[in-house]
């Protein structure tokens, strides 16, 4: 057998457009991350500012013409509105004039990222110094102490999504990325539930009561974990049952490649490239660690949005899971039961089961 016959042998054209796949999807992580991160700014950051009438408008403009344009000033009637609007996750930081004095308030919010709150007061107190004023920081939802630079929810995200698509990926390497069946695929979808309502509640517990390091409602914690699980895995599944094993890269793509890097993890989304601000709040990891960091530090504000769209990704993943399967064609499912469970499938009757 020439040497060309052997790599023909050791390299089957399948396995070759598998490699190129993966190829793809390395290159297109590097692009990804530090395309998204590697020069953050803020760009835009919903801003308000409270003074008196007299100088509101002309400090408005002031504030909104800044090089860069990293903020989208308005105006805000009071100090207290300010600070519910920040609660309320509507703008994430305010400047406070004191009209009988030179020192005035930023207020910000390092809860939902400490780096943009970092970056507000810079430029506020730049702002003040070329007007012979003075500005003091006011965190009005500090961070936890034991949750440096804010990471802790983009983290607890991230590992809520990873544990989705490799227990879906797991369920398709063990017994057919496409369920056999109906009944098959029901079951797949109760495994995942189960598994995901494991999920949930163990990131809660890691990242409360053992670690400390949110604080915040522990079942409220539970529930989007679950609810994040969920919702990776279907997807991760109806992936699968569209393409076959291509499916587990696909997901990869949507939730690491994509997702991570426009989650606002390690930065958040105000000081993203449009780009990935855009397609942020979107994806899976983006409106987990939105919702994480409500629960923790906003009371639990501005959550029905990302809510809606884990859900909406959880109700796709599992319409198209159970459809695909109810496609199969008879003869189609026996085969793919017979490989799964047959002589060298090398999954054995518990993979079956699963199936």
């Amino acid at each position: 057998m020439t040497f060309v016959d052997e790599v023909k042998n050791a390299v089957t054209p399948r396995a070759a457009l598998l490699v190129i796949g993966v190829l793809a999807l390395q290159l297109l992580f590097i692009a990804s991350y530090i395309g998204a991160l590697h020069n953050p700014k803020p760009t835009d950051v919903p801003f308000g500012v409270v003074a008196p009438q007299q100088v509101s408008a002309r400090l408005v403009t002031e504030l909104k013409n800044l090089p860069g344009d990293p903020l989208d000033p308005r105006t805000v009637t009071d100090a207290a509105t300010a600070r519910q609007k920040i609660l309320d996750r509507e703008i994430d930081g305010a400047l406070i004039v004191n009209p009988r004095g030179t020192t005035d308030a930023v207020l910000v919010a390092s809860g939902g990222g400490t780096v943009l709150a970092t970056s507000l007061t810079k430029i506020i107190k730049e702002v003040e110094f070329t007007q012979h004023r003075t500005a003091r920081a006011v965190d009005v939802a500090p961070a936890s102490d034991q949750d440096f630079d804010g990471l802790s929810s983009f983290y607890l995200a991230v590992g809520w999504c990873v544990g989705g698509y490799l227990c879906a990926s797991i369920l398709a390497i063990s017994a057919g990325s496409r369920p056999a069946n109906r009944q098959r695929a029901v079951i797949r979808t109760g495994v995942m539930a189960l598994y995901s309502i494991a999920g949930g509640i163990g990131g809660a517990i890691i990242i409360g009561p053992i670690l400390g390091a949110l604080p915040g409602s522990f079942w409220g914690m539970s529930g989007l974990g679950a609810l994040t699980v969920f919702a990776v895995g279907m997807i991760t599944l109806a992936l699968e049952a569209l393409t076959g094993i291509v499916g587990i890269g696909l997901a990869v793509l949507i939730v690491v490649i994509a997702g991570n890097p426009s989650a606002g993890g390690a930065f958040p989304l105000p000081m993203l490239p449009d780009f990935w601000r855009a397609i942020g709040p979107a994806l899976p990891p983006g409106a987990s660690t939105w919702t994480a960091r409500s629960i923790a530090y906003f009371r639990g504000n501005a959550v029905t949005g990302p809510l809606l769209v884990l859900s909406a990704w959880a109700v796709v993943g599992t319409v198209i899971t159970l459809l695909m399967a109810m496609r199969r064609k008879p003869d189609e499912a026996e085969a793919t039961a017979e490989a799964a469970t047959g002589p060298g499938a090398g999954t054995g009757d518990a993979g079956s089961t699963l199936a």
